[in-house]
């Protein structure tokens, strides 16, 4: 029953649409590495969107009516704007 666990360890993920860097313990795989704040090199794993980047958490949340869809609801059930 031994080595049947990942390698738990200290992980940089790397928002790649922000540039922004946070640590956490992961099991995840990666062969690159990055130098942190801390002056210590750990192993980096890039994903492209997270709560720096996502438009939920910065506040930048759009309303996209395609084709009127918001505007047919609306009517649909008499909601008054």
């Amino acid at each position: 029953m031994r080595d049947i666990h990942p390698n738990y360890r200290d992980v940089v993920f790397k928002d790649t649409a922000s540039g922004t860097m946070f640590l956490t313990r992961s099991t995840v795989q990666t062969n690159q590495t990055v130098k942190y704040d801390d002056g210590q090199e750990y192993p980096l794993y890039e994903v492209e969107i997270s709560s720096a980047s996502h438009p939920f958490y910065t506040g930048k949340q759009k309303l996209v009516d395609t084709a009127g869809r918001v505007e047919r609801f609306r009517k649909m059930y008499n909601i008054k704007s």
